[in-house]
């Protein structure tokens, strides 16, 4: 099969992807073999590209939003039949053991797996998933809209559940690629304002179609003070004004994997009156079928741009280059 993996991690424009031949995978017990239609790029596969996240084995296929068709079950799989259309998300494995799988905190196990981490992901013309971690793909979503789903998505919903946004509130989000823009639809769905703050004047115009109150740059102040916040930009310098934008017992949640560093936080004026900082780490599959569910019944409509396989290291360039609007996607 052909399939891209991170060669030598580095900078994004110093080529540390390679593409090239790659033996076929074979599914092992329980897991499925699925021919990949689509594969969403998230900026956690430019992460582990450039060496943020430390490789976790040699020559690793990135890639964890992935959209395909089952073409062969290992053996004991009864979840799913040849011919069907799942989803391949980020988180692959628990151990189901730990005293957080035990109290249903799975996205905090111990021993987790990461597809496109861990174990190969979805930039390959074929991928191998533990079916009891692979998602059905709701109908009415084609493969490119879907893709960004099962992490931009996913992530972007438990972000905003985190971030304890009250029915009816104000909501900032700052940053607004492929995970921010499905976190925002979900908002305004229930009845929240929204307000953006981002560096990419595409971004901004994009926000407002989809009904936010406001957009403005990076680092500004909103216009009100917020209820809660999710910062998506991976830049530890926005959760001081995050925080300040913040009304009284409001929380900022971190969605990324990678954050650079924060400044020194003055107390009074970021987190004094029970202003809460919170991370947010994977998800659960719990999360994922909520989610799903929902963006199925809203509907949601990822705004998206497609790449052919081979050019997957251009998307990764123009993804750290703030020259996608939305979420770009793979489709081998």
């Amino acid at each position: 099969m052909r399939a891209w993996w991170v060669e030598r991690p580095g900078p994004i424009d110093g080529g540390p992807l390679r593409f090239g031949e790659r033996p076929d995978p074979r599914p092992g017990a329980g897991e499925v073999l699925v021919a990949v239609r689509a594969c969403g790029v998230c900026r956690t596969d430019l992460h582990l590209a450039e060496g943020d996240l430390p490789p976790r084995r040699p020559r690793t296929v990135p890639g964890h939003e992935v959209v395909g068709d089952v073409v062969e079950l290992g053996e004991g799989c009864r979840r799913f039949r040849a011919g069907e259309r799942i989803g391949i998300p980020w988180l692959r494995r628990t151990c189901g053991a730990c005293r957080f799988c035990a109290r249903g905190a799975e996205n905090l196990c111990v021993a987790p797996r990461f597809t496109g981490w861990d174990d190969d992901g979805g930039y390959a013309e074929l991928a191998v998933v533990d079916e009891d971690y692979a998602y059905p793909v709701p109908a009415s979503i084609p493969d490119r809209q879907a893709a960004p789903l099962l992490c931009a998505g996913i992530i972007g919903y438990r972000a905003l559940r985190r971030s304890e946004l009250p029915r009816g509130g104000r909501l900032g989000i700052y940053g607004f690629g492929g995970s921010a823009h499905l976190a925002a639809q979900v908002a305004l769905h229930e009845g929240a304002e929204v307000y953006v703050m981002t560096r990419s004047a595409e971004a901004r115009r994009l926000a407002l179609d989809l009904g936010a109150s406001y957009a403005g740059r990076a680092a500004e102040e909103p216009p009100v003070k917020l209820d809660a916040a999710i910062l998506f930009a991976p830049a530890g310098t926005l959760v001081p004004p995050a925080l300040r934008a913040l009304d009284r017992g409001g929380t900022l949640a971190v969605a990324g994997i990678h954050l650079s560093d924060i400044p020194a936080l003055n107390y009074a004026n970021e987190l004094f009156q029970e202003r809460r900082l919170v991370s947010v780490t994977a998800n659960t599959r719990a999360d994922g079928n909520e989610f799903l569910d929902l963006a199925a019944r809203i509907p949601l409509r990822p705004t998206t741009v497609g790449y052919p396989l081979a050019e997957a290291d251009r998307a990764l360039r123009d993804l750290a280059g703030d020259r996608i609007t939305g979420a770009a996607v793979l489709e081998p």
